[in-house]
């Protein structure tokens, strides 16, 4: 268990970007992935959104959401949401590192915290956001067993590749799709823990992984800003 958790917390401290992309002019969120190990395996916690929410109601995320004024960090953002939808105490987070970033619908630059729970953690969910709590196997994210890829062209016609995993959930008797950028951060997090090729194609070099993702995250950036500025 010490080792598993030993491995993954030197792998993803490589592939920490800390505020390296704080200073973007883009409005600030952030999300927690936070990971556990259950019967010697690593797994990660995942929500599903509530229906009354206005925004992708009904759909599979982390927990995470807007940068608020107090907030001192992206790591602020992503503790402070966690806790405010799912009971997650900030103390009970071992934080390891953040991620390269992704760019949502919004255009709002989200940040991907990676952090140890405990996995006797019984999350209380907050009704108004969260409708339900489960877990994924980590590895599921690269060897998964119902997967689909689907072209997708972002608001300002950048072209990629859209991740689309169904999970089917023993404890829950029920299927979870897991598509858009939380299956983009889950992916990455499993190709930067595990460092072994996917049984799928994927959009990296996965021999350059730092390189290869901060050009695509680059590549993305540049084609939002290019259209701002056109807009402008």
């Amino acid at each position: 268990r010490q080792g598993l958790k030993e491995n993954a917390r030197r792998r993803l401290r490589e592939f920490d970007v800390g505020d390296k992309f704080s200073r973007l002019p883009l409005p600030r969120a952030a999300v927690l992935l936070p990971l556990m190990v259950r019967a010697g395996r690593l797994h990660l916690l995942l929500t599903v959104r509530s229906m009354q929410l206005r925004r992708s109601p009904g759909e599979v995320c982390f927990p995470g959401g807007k940068s608020e004024a107090t907030d001192k960090d992206d790591i602020d953002t992503a503790l402070r949401e966690a806790k405010e939808e799912v009971g997650l105490q900030p103390e009970k987070v071992e934080v390891i590192s953040r991620l390269m970033p992704g760019i949502d619908k919004m255009n709002n630059l989200v940040t991907p915290v990676v952090g140890f729970i405990e996995d006797t953690f019984q999350a209380t969910p907050n009704p108004d956001e969260v409708s339900e709590v489960f877990v994924v196997p980590l590895e599921y994210f690269v060897k998964p067993l119902n997967y689909k890829t689907l072209s997708y062209k972002t608001s300002s016609g950048y072209l990629t590749r859209m991740h689309c995993f169904t999970y089917d959930d023993q404890e829950h008797k029920r299927s979870f799709k897991i598509w858009g950028l939380t299956a983009h951060f889950a992916l990455f997090l499993a190709l930067v823990i595990f460092g072994e090729r996917p049984t799928f194609e994927v959009d990296y070099d996965l021999d350059n992984l730092i390189s290869s993702s901060e050009n695509n995250f680059n590549n993305l950036y540049a084609s939002i800003y290019e259209r701002k500025k056109s807009n402008l």
